[in-house]
Order: C-alpha cells, then sequence, then structure tokens
C-alpha cells in the first residue's frame, strides 16, 4: 500500500490496528469443554456399563475423544477472533472454516452492553455486546479485559451519539 493513500479506516496514512481477545479465554472455554465431556462420558457409559453391560460402557471413550478434539479446536477459535475501530464502524472478524466480518456503524447503535458471568469474571473476562436498529447485525466480541469491555463500550457509545445525532 502507498504512503498517505486511504486504505480501509479511510483516513489518508492509517492502517487498521487489530486487536484479540485474552488468552484467557482459552482456559474459560477449555474448562467448558472438560465439564461437558465428563457430563456425556458418564451419561453414555454409566447406563450402557450398568444396563446392558461393561463392555458396552467403553462408548463413553466417543465423547472423549469428541472432547480431545474440541479441546484443539478451541484455541484454533480464539486466533480468529479480532476487532478494529475504523473512522465510521467497528469491524469484527472471526471463524476458522468459514471466515465472517460484521461491520457496525457507529450511528446505527442503540445500546453497547458490557457483561460478565461469574465464570467470566472468575478468570478476569467480559464481553461486549453491540444492539443496532437491526436485530440480524448485533455483534458480540468475548473475552475482553473488563477495562478494555468498558473502554470500548464508552468509545463506541460517544462515537454512536456523535454519528445519530447528524440523522
Amino acid at each position: 500500500m502507498e504512503t498517505g493513500s486511504p486504505d480501509e479506516t479511510g483516513i489518508p496514512g492509517a492502517e487498521l490496528v487489530w486487536r484479540g481477545l485474552q488468552p484467557a479465554l482459552i482456559r474459560v472455554r477449555r474448562l467448558l469443554v472438560v465439564v461437558w465431556t465428563a457430563v456425556l462420558a458418564v451419561a453414555v457409559g454409566l447406563p450402557l456399563g450398568l444396563l446392558v453391560g461393561p463392555v458396552w460402557a467403553a462408548f463413553a471413550l466417543a465423547p472423549l475423544a469428541l472432547g480431545a478434539w474440541g479441546w484443539r479446536l478451541v484455541e484454533r477459535n480464539w486466533r480468529s477472533w479480532r476487532y478494529t475501530e475504523r473512522a465510521d464502524d467497528l469491524l469484527i472478524s472471526r471463524g476458522v472454516l468459514w471466515r465472517e466480518e460484521t461491520v457496525v456503524p457507529y450511528g446505527r447503535m442503540q445500546l453497547v452492553e458490557v457483561t460478565s458471568g461469574p465464570v467470566e469474571r472468575r478468570f478476569g473476562l467480559a464481553h461486549v455486546q453491540l444492539h443496532t436498529a437491526a436485530a440480524a447485525t448485533d455483534a458480540t466480541i468475548p473475552g475482553l479485559d473488563p477495562a478494555e469491555a468498558e473502554r470500548l463500550r464508552d468509545r463506541l457509545t460517544e462515537l454512536g451519539e456523535a454519528r445519530s445525532a447528524g440523522l
């Protein structure tokens, strides 16, 4: 790209600054994989072992294999998430096999929420939920540091008010 030419930000000489998610999100999601894998393994293996026979309890290995696969996919999914603030909109990119990019114009934002459940709080995470006039374009950015989530909320709210004031 030429120096001084406008790029995707719409600002001459500016480049996109992509931000990723916190690594703690990997631990949270892997914890969920372990919990659900254990629940599924017990739910499959225990009834089969008790009702049909101990050999049938080996079917509990299927959820364990699925859990091992999920363990690996968590990090790939985490790496695929990123977002950037541009001049007129917020761009969110995600997806491993199917890339999905969501563009949320600042002037279309109606509500920006920062939420954090008990597990997220334990790991120091929050997520930002963006609500727009069209329900199909609502967007979420998970796995943010709470301070970054609040900064982003305040900035998006400020930019949204400034852009919608001109309508």
